[in-house]
């Protein structure tokens, strides 16, 4: 495609993140995300913690890239290293906590989104083929993330990539609502990995 290109976000871009953060978890639903969780995502405190991670990641390992279509921005993905071991999770391999791996260390996308409208066009695909990249050059052996356990659309677009479920659940309060999630993971050891190529529009993770 034309003018599509994936590059890191920039504080400023940060209102941005969170409109299509918003615009993607609304078309998923409120069987996914509740509304009340959705009310907030677009609130000066939200933006600001986007801007803030933008311009001050946590750690060297964390990153914000953004996708745009000539001068539109029209997706994101946040990933860094994996989070050590969740209380919540039920059904994981015996012995091993999410973010543990035999082929440390493991990344983990955050949230990996694409505006509804711009769906369809390939920046799926982009935003996880410049994760791997970046992730391998961090020397980041594997990828996992989590997507709420009823979001198909998400869990399509990681199965068609290649991901597979980890076995571990977890279950989170989105305000005082349950909400389950499922860890689906990723070797990028090979050279050969692949990414979707018709990624699913709205919520991509």
């Amino acid at each position: 495609m034309a003018d599509a290109n994936v590059r890191p976000a920039r504080h400023q871009e940060a209102g941005e993140v969170a409109r299509i953060q918003r615009a993607s978890w609304g078309r998923a639903g409120s069987a996914v995300v509740p509304a009340s969780v959705l009310d907030r995502l677009v609130s000066d405190e939200v933006v600001s913690r986007w801007a803030a991670t933008i311009e001050a990641p946590p750690t060297p390992g964390h990153h914000v890239l953004i996708a745009r279509e000539q001068e539109t921005i029209v997706g994101m993905v946040a990933f860094g290293p994996a989070e050590d071991g969740d209380a919540a999770l039920e059904n994981g391999p015996s012995g091993v906590a999410a973010g543990e791996s035999d082929v440390s260390p493991t990344g983990e996308i955050a949230t990996l989104l694409v505006e509804p409208r711009w769906g369809r066009r390939g920046h799926g695909s982009r935003l996880l083929a410049a994760t791997v990249d970046i992730a391998r050059a961090d020397g980041v052996a594997q990828l996992i993330t989590w997507v709420p356990e009823n979001d198909i659309s998400a869990r399509t677009f990681f199965g068609s990539a290649g991901w597979q479920e980890a076995g571990w659940i977890r279950t989170l309060d989105a305000d005082g609502t349950p909400l389950r999630e499922v860890c689906l993971h990723t070797s990028i050891l090979e050279a050969d990995s692949t990414v979707a190529q018709d990624p699913i529009p709205g919520r991509a993770t």
